[in-house]
C-alpha cells in the first residue's frame, strides 16, 4: 500500500509479502491479573515504546465509577482514547460549549465521563478547565489555562531510578527469541552491506527507524494468527514523526518459517520492490532492517523481516 501525507510533504510506501500460504500457529497468551490502572499503564508504556505520544487518563466513567484509560495524540492533532480492558478505541471530538445553539455538535463516542489528570513517564498534568467533562475537554497541553503541569523536581522524586521495585525475571523459552532475532538481523545487515558494496553504494543505518519497525512486525504476526488487523494507523504516525519533510519512506515486510539468512535474503531480492529499497540511491539515504522471531511450541518459528529506507525526494 502507498500512504501519503500532503501536509508534511513526505511519503510512506509499504508493501506486504508472505513467503508461505496457509498454515498458522496458534498464539500462546499469558493472562495476568490487574485492575484498569495496571492495564492502562502497561498499554501506555507499549504505545510510548512504539513511538506514539501516549498518556494514561485518570477519571470516571458511567455512574461516577473511577477509571483509567489511555490517550494518544496524533501528528495531525487527533485524539484517540484506548480502553485497555476491551481493546476498543474511540476518536475524541470535543463539544464546543460556546457554539450557537443550533450548530451541530459531535456526539460522545466513548464511555468516559470525566478526566482529572493525565500522565506518562515524563509528564503529569492536572485538568484545570472549567469543566472536567470528557466531552468538553480539549487536550491542548501547551495551554496552561487548561492543563497544569507538575514540576520536574516533583516528577524526579517519583520516577527516579530505583524508586520502583525490580520485576522478577521472565522464564525464556528453549529458543531465545530476542537473541535469535538479533543474530538474524546482524546477518541481514551484513548481507545488505555486501550487496550494496558490490553496487558501489555506501550503507548508512538508521537505528531509530529500525526500532520503529518493531511495532509493524508485531501487528503483522497478530493479524496472521488472529485475523485481526490493528496498529496500522499508529505505525504510520510514528514513521511520519521519524521521516523529515521532503523525504520518502519505503518499507517491505516479509514472513518466513525458517531462520536461514541467505535463503531469506535471496527470496527478498526476487521482489522488485525490495530490490528497489536495498539498491536505493539518492540524497541522505538511510536504511533500516528489523527481524522479529516469534517462538511457538516445539520451537516452531514465525520469522518477520522488514527492510525500509528513507531518502530525500528530488522531484
Amino acid at each position: 500500500m502507498i500512504l501519503g501525507n500532503s501536509a508534511d510533504h513526505n511519503r510512506i510506501d509499504v508493501q506486504w509479502l508472505s513467503s508461505v500460504n496457509g498454515g498458522t500457529h496458534s498464539s500462546a497468551h499469558k493472562v495476568a491479573l490487574g485492575d484498569c490502572e495496571d492495564h492502562a499503564t502497561l498499554l501506555c508504556s507499549l504505545l510510548l515504546g512504539f513511538g506514539l505520544d501516549a498518556y494514561v487518563c485518570v477519571g470516571t466513567k458511567a455512574k461516577g465509577v473511577p477509571h483509567a484509560w489511555v490517550m494518544t495524540r496524533g501528528t495531525d492533532g487527533t485524539v484517540t482514547f484506548w480502553e485497555s480492558l476491551t481493546a476498543h478505541r474511540y476518536l475524541h471530538r470535543p463539544v464546543d460549549p460556546d457554539a450557537p445553539p443550533l450548530s451541530p455538535q459531535p456526539k460522545p463516542s466513548s464511555p468516559y465521563r470525566t478526566v482529572g489528570c493525565v500522565f506518562n513517564h515524563q509528564t503529569f498534568m492536572a485538568n484545570c478547565q472549567p469543566s472536567d467533562a470528557v466531552e468538553l475537554c480539549v487536550f491542548d497541553f501547551q495551554n496552561p489555562s487548561r492543563w497544569k503541569a507538575m514540576s520536574e523536581e516533583a516528577l524526579r522524586s517519583v520516577c527516579a531510578p530505583g524508586s520502583c521495585p525490580s520485576l522478577p525475571p521472565l522464564c525464556a523459552p528453549s529458543l531465545d527469541p530476542a537473541a535469535s532475532s538479533n543474530q538474524l538481523e546482524m546477518e541481514m545487515r551484513y548481507l545488505v552491506y555486501e550487496h550494496r558494496k558490490d553496487l558501489d553504494l555506501g550503507t548508512v543505518w538508521d537505528d531509530h527507524l529500525c526500532y520503529l519497525l518493531s511495532s509493524a512486525l508485531s501487528a503483522y504476526e497478530m493479524e496472521r494468527c488472529t485475523g485481526v488487523s490493528c496498529g496500522n494507523e499508529e505505525f504510520q504516525d510514528a514513521v511520519r514523526r521519524a521521516v523529515p519533510d521532503g523525504h520518502t519512506f519505503k518499507g517491505f515486510p516479509i514472513h518466513f518459517l525458517h531462520r536461514n539468512a541467505r535463503r531469506a535474503f535471496a527470496t527478498c531480492l526476487r521482489s522488485p520492490f525490495c530490490e528497489e529499497i536495498l539498491c536505493c540511491r539518492g540524497d541522505s539515504v538511510r536504511l533500516a532492517v528489523r527481524v522479529w522471531i516469534f517462538v511457538y511450541p516445539e520451537n516452531a518459528c514465525a520469522v518477520w523481516l522488514m527492510f525500509a529506507c528513507k531518502y530525500r525526494s528530488v522531484l
